[in-house]
């Protein structure tokens, strides 16, 4: 008999806590890269709140940057297959000095 706990080759053990689990709502992303990797910031704006916080900050290589947005691409092309368009409405322009300027 084989351990089911135990990964497969070739296979990662991924562990996901109930905190991260719970995720974090976000409705802006504001993008940064250097030569050497992309900064997403995830942030929540609220209507008549004039100051928000990024909630969470995800670094990434460009290799990774890349195989993120092709997964992205397929992700939401499935999600409208199965549920129809997803619709872009008009978001009012969010300004320029809008949000940390990205650094490496």
């Amino acid at each position: 008999m084989s351990d089911t706990n135990q990964p497969q080759p070739g296979q990662i053990n991924i562990e996901l806590d109930e905190k991260v689990a719970e995720g974090i709502y976000s409705n802006l992303a504001i993008i940064n890269h250097s030569p050497s990797e992309f900064v997403i910031d995830f942030v929540t704006i609220m209507p008549g709140v004039p100051k928000s916080k990024v909630k969470s900050r995800i670094i990434l290589t460009p290799q990774h940057a890349k195989r993120f947005l092709k997964a992205l691409g397929e992700n939401i092309h499935r999600f409208e297959v199965a549920h129809g368009e997803i619709k872009d409405s008009e978001q009012p322009p969010i300004p320029l000095n809008f949000g940390p300027t990205g650094q490496a």
